[in-house]
């Protein structure tokens, strides 16, 4: 939700299960919240200061989740993020906070008229914030046995990136990557999932590490990329993480 909020100026609330499916059966919605433009504006902006690659992203939601709550945040970067970098980013935000929409200077096709000028709160964000996140969404100094990717699911640019990494190579840890059947048949067609399981790492269609009973199956520490991944893996199955890039999670024989 915070993606296409955000990212593609889609107008929707944060709905329930059953809202949803009732929405889809009469083919209405309640008309309330950011559906308004005037609900869409900023309540914080967000200065970071310093430039952000990779899980730095999901640091950075993580952060500003756990401080603006449901509020939408108005973000000024050093670094100018992709798609995914925007995914990891809000899905840091929903997990660790309630937030649905928020805005970057520059990037996101609403931040003109979110009238920052207007955010009762500010916050910033240094290296050293990033850094200590990072670390903090670290449970165990132990090597992980199960490298999970994917959450939210991973995009074929994401899968490409983790075949480039792996090629010829064999992998130390397990390995698997969550992603859609859609884009598992593009990878499939590019070469991608026969690079990465010849590797000895598996593409998994339509589920999420989170939901999956990892727990039962023996693995004790889960390296992952997501700040969502780490935020509930420790509390829904009661496993250790490592948060790091892929690039450092990876291990190879």
């Amino acid at each position: 939700m915070a993606f296409v909020n955000s990212v593609i100026g889609a107008r929707t609330n944060r709905e329930g299960g059953p809202g949803a499916l009732a929405a889809a059966i009469v083919g209405k919605t309640p008309l309330y919240g950011f559906h308004f433009p005037e609900n869409r504006t900023a309540d914080w902006v967000i200065d970071v200061e310093t430039p952000l690659s990779g899980a730095d992203f999901g640091a950075l939601g993580y952060i500003v989740g756990q401080n603006v709550g449901g509020d939408v945040p108005y973000f000024t970067l050093e670094t100018v993020p992709d798609n995914n970098d925007l995914k990891t980013l809000g899905a840091a935000l929903a997990s660790s906070g309630s937030v649905a929409l928020y805005h970057i200077e520059d990037v996101t096709p609403e931040y003109d008229v979110a009238c920052k000028e207007d955010a009762s709160e500010s916050l910033t964000i240094t290296k050293e914030d990033i850094l200590q996140t990072r670390e903090n969404l670290t449970t165990t100094d132990r090597e992980a046995d199960l490298i999970c990717l994917g959450c939210p699911h991973a995009s074929l640019e994401e899968i490409s990136k983790v075949a480039g990494l792996v090629k010829g190579k064999t992998i130390k840890n397990k390995l698997w990557i969550c992603t859609s059947i859609s884009v598992k048949a593009s990878a499939d067609r590019m070469g991608y999932t026969k690079t990465i399981e010849d590797a000895g790492g598996n593409i998994v269609c339509d589920t999420c590490m989170v939901v999956a009973p990892i727990e039962d199956m023996g693995f004790e520490v889960i390296g992952v990329n997501s700040a969502k991944a780490a935020n509930y893996v420790p509390s829904m199955c009661g496993l250790d993480v490592v948060y790091n890039d892929v690039e450092n999670l990876i291990q190879f024989k």
